[in-house]
């Protein structure tokens, strides 16, 4: 059933002017952003990921965590999982994760549910509970009941209004969406009728209405495209507007900025016409992933980690690798300067930007043999020849030599002795 975002004003649903979500999902713009950001969403990799004794995480595997990740339910793939979590967050601003599990009490399958169905509970206590409505796909075979919080998985954002109650983009850009639709249907009628204003035929004196009648038949009997010949001395004059003059164009382009920015995608991304520079499309790519991404990838990350129940030392991970498709030059350029750096081995050079195995000895840092550090540049400083030589010692002053009667009394005591 079509879902009301918001009244443009009061009793706007009395005169069919309402902005509905169907309404606003048929709107290119809307459209387009919600399919790319649920779209690349979709195809990044998500990883198990284990925290190792140097603070890195690296990916990993477990029986009682993994295959959940795989697969999360019986009908969709992971890719179809995260997609239909992305579509449920962006056009309804809350998404719902119904989890099942095991006797162990390990999490099985998860499955995301209709958020129009789904109702949050607060019990006087602050308890959360959440109400369902009959789900076959979830296995929750009759309405009504209130499941607690730790069986659902509540991802939401733009929660203005209460911390349990996000909210969707097209509450701001609802209006938008609905005023690019109008343009867009007014430009279709228009040149359904031959791309002309409307306009009126004026006679220099009067005529009776039977014939004004049968001319008006003739006229607009004939369609767009055709010439019609009248008497009396009749004149057409235009009496619209044309799309040049009210500037349809630059209207509709303002509806898609507008919409754009709510959702947080470049308006290259919805606009073609509207290309960076080549040198800037991965400045663009960098910023759509900070600025729109990341945001909905670091929130379903940290709740997939808290309903999962991961232990401290284990987590879920967007592989953001994949979003950035650099051309062969780039790759090559990055690489070296990567492996002359000492940054990464050739090995981790040749996985991350072309997707080789390791080769023999590919596996140690490399680094210029002129290169020192500063501990040893120091130490080098402290040696000779770059010290300066100590002051010599000052002479002894001379002795007399001994007498013979000296010599003579020493040999005497040497002898005795």
């Amino acid at each position: 059933m079509p879902i009301t975002v918001r009244e443009p004003f009061t009793g706007a649903w009395q005169t069919n002017q309402e902005i509905s979500l169907d309404t606003a999902l048929s709107n290119p713009t809307v459209f387009r952003c919600v399919s790319l950001i649920s779209g690349d969403i979709a195809k990044t990799p998500l990883r198990l990921v284990h925290l190792d004794d140097d603070g890195i995480w690296t990916e990993t595997s477990s029986p009682a965590f993994s295959p959940v990740l795989r697969k999360p339910n019986s009908y969709q793939t992971i890719g179809q999982f995260k997609e239909t979590w992305m579509l449920s967050k962006l056009l309804y601003g809350n998404t719902y994760v119904l989890k099942a599990r095991d006797q162990r009490g390990v999490v099985i399958a998860l499955y995301v549910l209709d958020p129009t169905q789904v109702q949050v509970l607060v019990a006087p206590d602050g308890a959360v509970f959440y109400q369902l409505h009959r789900n076959d796909l979830a296995g929750v075979d009759q309405g009504g009941l209130a499941a607690p919080a730790k069986d659902i998985i509540h991802d939401r954002w733009n929660c203005a209004f209460h911390p349990l109650v996000g909210l969707s983009p097209l509450y701001a850009c609802g209006g938008a969406a609905t005023e690019g639709n109008l343009i867009q249907n007014a430009s279709s009628e228009f040149f359904s009728k031959g791309g002309r204003p409307s306009g009126l035929l004026s006679a220099p004196t009067d005529v009776d209405q039977k014939t004004v009648d049968r001319l008006s038949a003739t006229w607009h009997s004939l369609g767009p495209g055709k010439t019609a010949i009248v008497g009396f001395g009749m004149k057409y004059q235009d009496i619209g507007t044309s799309a040049v003059d009210s500037q349809l164009s630059e209207q509709l382009d303002g509806t898609v900025a507008t919409i754009a920015g709510c959702f947080g995608v470049p308006i290259s991304y919805v606009d073609s016409s509207k290309q960076p520079p080549y040198a800037n499309s991965e400045a663009t790519q960098l910023q759509y992933q900070s600025q729109c991404l990341q945001v909905h990838m670091t929130a379903m990350e940290d709740a997939l980690d808290d309903g999962l129940a991961l232990p401290t030392d284990l987590g879920t991970e967007f592989d953001t690798d994949a979003l950035i498709w650099l051309d062969i030059a780039t790759k090559t350029e990055a690489a070296q300067k990567a492996i002359g750096a000492g940054a990464m081995t050739p090995n981790e050079a040749r996985f991350k930007y072309f997707g080789l195995g390791p080769v023999p000895g590919g596996d140690s840092c490399y680094l210029q043999q002129q290169m020192y550090s500063l501990e040893a540049l120091s130490e080098r400083d402290a040696m000779a020849p770059f010290t300066k030589p100590a002051p010599a010692p000052a002479a002894a002053p001379p002795t007399s030599s001994p007498s013979e009667e000296d010599v003579a009394a020493a040999v005497g005591a040497l002898a005795e002795a």
